[in-house]
C-alpha cells in the first residue's frame, strides 16, 4: 500500500519527518543531561511532532519512560491532575505488576478509582474529575510515584501556558515546588503563546524563572522543505516545481501543518508522470480555506465589535506597530487608546493576534487567508 509521505495526523514515521536535526540533537542532549526544557513555537509548527520524534529515538525510548500530555483543553488544577495521573498510569504503572500495585498503594487519595480484575489479578484504574477531592494531595502522590519509577521519566506538557488560566492562584508555585525536588524525572514545557511563556520562565518574580533550557522552534526553512517535497514527489514519479512549493509555503507563512496539508492533497490527487501546477496548488489552498470557513466564522462570532475593529486594523496593516498611537487610531477609525488596549489584551489571550517585539500580526495564517477571501 502506498503511503502518502506528507503526514497530517498522528505520529510521523522517521522516513517522513522533515529536518529538525539541530532541534532534535539539542532536545536529546538536554534530556540526557537531566535538564528541564522550555520549548516554544507558534501553533501548528511542529513542536508536538518534534517531541514524539525525539521520544521515538532509541537513545531515549530504551533508557527513559516518556510521557506526553496535552493540557490545552484543561481549565483547572483538577483537570491537569487528571491528565497527568492518567498519563503516569498508562506509561509507568502498566509496565509491570509491581509498578501497578505500587501505583495503587501510593495513590491513596484516589482509592475509590481503583477496582480489581479477577482474571488478570491486578488493580484497575478508572479516574474521573469528581474523584479528585484533594488536588494538592493527589498531585503530591503522583510526584512521589514518579520518584519510584524503574527508569528516569521525561514528562512533556503541551500548551503549558494553560496553567495560568486556572482559577487556582498558586498553580505555578505548587508545580515548581514539587518539580524542583524530583530526582527521577525531567520536564519539557511546550507552549505556543510566546509572550506568556517568556513571562513564566524569564521574569524574575515567577516560580519557573530560569528553571529550564530554552529551545525556540521556528518554521522549517523554505529550501529545506522544498528539497523534502521534491524528493518524495520524485520518488513517486510525480513532479512539483520549486515556485509552486514557495507559493504554498508563503501563503501559510511556513506553518508546517497547513503546508503539509496542501502537499498531502496534491500528492494524493496527481498520478505518476503528472505534475502539480501552480494553478492546481492554489485551487487546493482555496478549498482548504473554504473547508475551515465555518469554524473561522464561529471564532469571529465570539469576539466583541471593539475587538473585531482592532483585528481588522491589524489585518489591513499586515504588520502593525504603535497600535495605541493617535495616528493608528485615526487611520483605522478606532475608538480610543484605552479601547485598543482592552481589545489587544483579549485578542492576545484568544491567540487571534500575536506580538513579536513591538509588532502585531494575525496569529493564524489560515484566518488571514479567509479574511482576504471574505474581502475584509
Amino acid at each position: 500500500m502506498e503511503i502518502n509521505p506528507f503526514i497530517i495526523a498522528g505520529k510521523i514515521p522517521a522516513p517522513y519527518f522533515c529536518d529538525r536535526q539541530d532541534e532534535l540533537k539539542r532536545l536529546t542532549r538536554c534530556i540526557q543531561n537531566q535538564e528541564n526544557v522550555v520549548l516554544v513555537s507558534p501553533r501548528r509548527v511542529g513542536k508536538t511532532g518534534l517531541i514524539n520524534h525525539c521520544f521515538d529515538q532509541l537513545d531515549i525510548s530504551e533508557k527513559y519512560i516518556t510521557i506526553n500530555i496535552d493540557i490545552l483543553h484543561t481549565s483547572s488544577l483538577r483537570e491537569f491532575i487528571l491528565e497527568l495521573g492518567v498519563g503516569v498510569y498508562r506509561k509507568i504503572a502498566s509496565r509491570s505488576d509491581r509498578l501497578l500495585k505500587l501505583f495503587a498503594a501510593t495513590m491513596r487519595s484516589l482509592s475509590a478509582s481503583f477496582g480489581y480484575d479477577p482474571i488478570q489479578g491486578t488493580p484497575t484504574f478508572d479516574i474521573k474529575i469528581g474523584d479528585i477531592s484533594m488536588p494538592e494531595y493527589t498531585l503530591e502522590e503522583i510526584f512521589n510515584y514518579l520518584e519510584q519509577a524503574d527508569r528516569r521519566c521525561i514528562i512533556a506538557i503541551d500548551e503549558f501556558q494553560q496553567i495560568i488560566y486556572y482559577p487556582e492562584k498558586n498553580v505555578e508555585a505548587l508545580l515548581r515546588s514539587h518539580i524542583q525536588r524530583l530526582t527521577n524525572a525531567n520536564f519539557i514545557y511546550a507552549g505556543s503563546e510566546r509572550r506568556i511563556m517568556s513571562e513564566m520562565f524569564y521574569v524574575s518574580n515567577r516560580p519557573f524563572y530560569q528553571s529550564a533550557t530554552s529551545i525556540q522552534l521556528d518554521p522549517i526553512s523554505l529550501p529545506v522543505y522544498t528539497d523534502f517535497v521534491q524528493h518524495h514527489f520524485h520518488k513517486a514519479k510525480k513532479k512539483i516545481d520549486a515556485e509552486t512549493i514557495e507559493i504554498v509555503y508563503k501563503s501559510f507563512c511556513g506553518v508546517t501543518l497547513y503546508v503539509q496539508r496542501i502537499m498531502h492533497d496534491a500528492y494524493a490527487a496527481i498520478g505518476q508522470g503528472e505534475a502539480c501546477t501552480l494553478d492546481f496548488a492554489q485551487q487546493l489552498i482555496e478549498q482548504f480555506v473554504s473547508e475551515n470557513a465555518t469554524r473561522l466564522r464561529e471564532q469571529m462570532a465570539y469576539i466583541s465589535e471593539q475587538q473585531k475593529e482592532l483585528l481588522y486594523a491589524i489585518f489591513h496593516e499586515g504588520k502593525a506597530e504603535r497600535i495605541t498611537s493617535s495616528a493608528f487610531i485615526k487611520k483605522h477609525r478606532l475608538r480610543s487608546a484605552s479601547a485598543v488596549q482592552s481589545a489587544e489584551k483579549r485578542l492576545l489571550e484568544y491567540d487571534l493576534i500575536s506580538k513579536r517585539e513591538r509588532t502585531y500580526f494575525i496569529s493564524d495564517p489560515l484566518l488571514e487567508l479567509w479574511m482576504k477571501q471574505q474581502g475584509f
